[in-house]
């Protein structure tokens, strides 16, 4: 049984296999961004944060940890199943497309580790940047952590096997018609599996596009998350502060 998902993000997010394979990620260097975005934003004690596309709340629970009142969302069923189980009074999390306005205002909307660029329908795109503007309260800041596509494509591994919990993940990466693309194959239990990232390649300039059209403004690009300059050749990240 081969199985092959067309809207990967709606599917792929909400196996166990997807968080299997990424299971080794950083915590560590999450909370540093963390501590330096909410220091560098002066977020209010007990100010509101909407973890936009939080997956299974690392960053939600972290922030809730120092003194935030945060909502966590994600489309991944899934994911919100097995981050409720660490909701507080300051603390909750909701099944909730990014793509669609939240129905009520923060200090800040976090839209954080390439959570952004997924959708087929490219409009999707843009709307996120709306609905996350209108989340906003009067005070409130934007921010999405990207990947910097330039720096990623100039160092894409073309191909490669991870071994994890006894699963041997067979990943290909490639560029194509402005996503890149990562090609997932593994085996378990007899049975063959096949999933699809993709994302789309999108630069400074094309979030700047996607600002104006918003009526958003850019006020800050940092390249790392130590909040360090942005250089389109070298930074790995793309950060990005508006409102």
């Amino acid at each position: 049984m081969t199985k092959l998902k067309k809207e990967w993000y709606a599917s792929w997010f909400d196996t166990p296999y997807y968080h299997i394979l990424y299971k080794d990620r950083d915590y560590y260097e999450a909370q540093v961004f963390m501590d330096n975005l909410t220091n560098y934003l002066n977020i209010p004690q007990k100010g509101k944060i909407l973890d936009l596309a939080c997956g299974k709340g690392r960053h939600s629970i972290y922030l809730n940890s120092l003194g935030y009142d945060v909502i966590g969302v994600d489309l991944s069923e899934q994911s919100i199943k097995h981050a409720s189980q660490f909701e507080n009074e300051l603390l909750k999390f909701k099944v909730h497309d990014m793509s669609k306005p939240y129905p009520e205002q923060f200090d800040a909307v976090f839209n954080l580790f390439t959570s952004f660029g997924y959708f087929e329908d490219e409009s999707c795109n843009l709307e996120t940047i709306k609905s996350i503007k209108t989340a906003l309260n009067e005070f409130g800041f934007g921010v999405i952590d990207f990947m910097n596509a330039e720096y990623v494509i100039d160092n894409l591994v073309a191909e490669d096997v991870k071994h994890v919990e006894g699963i041997d993940f067979y990943q290909k990466r490639s560029v194509k018609n402005g996503y890149i693309v990562k090609d997932i194959a593994f085996e378990i239990d007899g049975a063959s599996h096949k999933y699809q990232e993709r994302v789309r390649a999108f630069t400074l300039k094309d979030f700047e596009d996607m600002f104006a059209q918003a009526g958003v403004y850019l006020l800050d690009v940092f390249g790392d998350y130590k909040l360090r300059k942005f250089y389109p050749n070298n930074s790995e990240r793309l950060i990005m502060i508006f409102k």
